[in-house]
């Protein structure tokens, strides 16, 4: 008698492309996501908020290095608008075998100075958008496919001013561990990436170079991340390779503690 399973079924089908659908993949970690997981070759929807020219120039980069991709406008919190997203993946291209949520928002204050429509507009993306994308995949994806969300290393670090944006994070977490649970049947992986300081515009914004080596320097490592190695964590969690990591919390961060 054995007790193991089959390789994922998308893997199985010969002839069919596995498909994902990268939100914030207009920049950032979610752009290098998408490129790197269309090398894998997956057909790649690049979902977007509102930049439409930098969605166009991630799905033109896509192109160039001979992949499919197609850009798709979508507000991570707008059930409506992330399920025409996902009809729109499988229209393209048959459907859905891995969602990555890569949108996110960050602002930083101390707790007591802190807005409250601030708070909400960003618990909006970061836990509404989280949950409304992962409701979706959970109702779409493939058997075998991977969900991928995304949490902060802050949650453990703890770093004054980051209050808010850890909050909506942590929620972010305890999803992760809930939604493997219930997706384990169809073969289906949870996982929540959780990078530290990464070479984005959404942690550069605002910051001059003395703060930037002052955050690089408490890795040991002595630097920040590039965007692209963020998402080869990701491209292995959505590989066969990684489909045994299921309701994990990946913290890569250069080993900061």
């Amino acid at each position: 008698m054995s007790f193991t399973t089959p390789l994922p079924q998308a893997e199985q089908t010969s002839g069919r492309p596995r498909v994902a659908i990268v939100t914030g993949g207009s920049r950032g970690i979610g752009r290098d996501t998408a490129a790197r997981l269309a090398a894998d070759g997956f057909a790649v929807v690049v979902g977007y908020a509102g930049n439409r020219d930098l969605a166009e120039a991630a799905v033109k980069e896509v192109a160039a290095a001979g992949g499919r991709a197609v850009a798709v406008q979508a507000d991570v919190a707008d059930e409506h608008q992330v399920a025409a997203m996902f009809e729109k993946a499988e229209s393209e291209y048959g459907g859905v075998d891995v969602v990555v949520n890569a949108a996110g928002r960050m602002d930083l204050s101390p707790i007591a100075d802190l807005d409250l429509a601030v708070l909400d507009a960003m618990h909006r993306t970061n836990i509404r958008g989280a949950f409304v994308v992962a409701r979706q995949a959970a109702r779409t994806l493939r058997p075998g496919g991977s969900v991928i969300l995304f949490s902060t290393s802050q949650v453990g670090l703890a770093f004054p001013a980051y209050g808010g944006y850890v909050a909506s994070k942590g929620a972010v977490e305890a999803l992760t561990r809930v939604l493997a649970q219930e997706l384990g049947d169809r073969n289906i992986t949870v996982n929540t990436v959780a990078p530290g300081a990464t070479a984005t515009d959404m942690f550069l914004d605002g910051k001059d170079e003395e703060t930037i080596a002052r955050v690089a320097a408490q890795t040991p490592l002595n630097r920040i991340a590039a965007p692209a190695e963020v998402a080869e964590l990701v491209a292995f969690l959505a590989s066969p390779a990684g489909h045994w990591v299921n309701g994990q919390v990946v913290r890569a961060n250069g080993g900061i503690i």
